[in-house]
């Protein structure tokens, strides 16, 4: 069984969520704990795979990239195996910035990355609906993007 978090444990992945590169001894001061007892409990966090790792936010521009998409997409058939061979080979291409498998009515969700308008075109049409297992492809343009990580406090009860 899954330990629950408590009010301490929420505020410090809040905290990591925000900035993940701050030094314990600053994590320690933002939620009022010792050091130690902070750094004890982020090494018991990670053992215990509530946090999974760090990450750096990269500018797309300075790589490049001038247009991200959302692109939605609905398979002909569906089964368990289809189903993990199509993600894993949909994460393999170097455009995805993520994958997510779904239930309702497109079956994935490509959160993609490209140069240009070419560039994106020749990814629809070379990676995707060149599938055969591919029914349907509906491309969303993101203009801008906000990314923000407020995390639910699970130490309350329920209202």
């Amino acid at each position: 069984m899954k330990r629950p978090l408590d009010r301490i444990d929420s505020r410090i992945l809040a905290e990591l969520a925000k900035d993940g590169r701050q030094s314990n001894k600053e994590l320690a001061a933002r939620i009022d704990l010792a050091p130690s007892s902070c750094l004890e409990r982020v090494r018991r966090l990670r053992a215990e795979g509530v946090i999974r790792g760090f990450h750096a936010e990269i500018s797309a521009e300075a790589l490049g990239i001038g247009i991200q998409a959302i692109v939605a997409i609905r398979l002909h058939l569906h089964s368990a195996d289809l189903a993990r061979a199509f993600l894993e080979s949909m994460e393999k291409l170097p455009e995805v910035i993520w994958a997510a498998h779904l239930a309702g009515e497109n079956d994935y969700l490509l959160h993609v990355a490209v140069a240009d308008v070419a560039h994106l075109r020749d990814f629809t049409l070379d990676r995707l609906t060149a599938r055969d297992e591919v029914q349907h492809v509906e491309t969303a343009l993101i203009f801008e993007q906000s990314r923000r990580w407020q995390l639910p406090d699970y130490t309350s009860p329920a209202a």
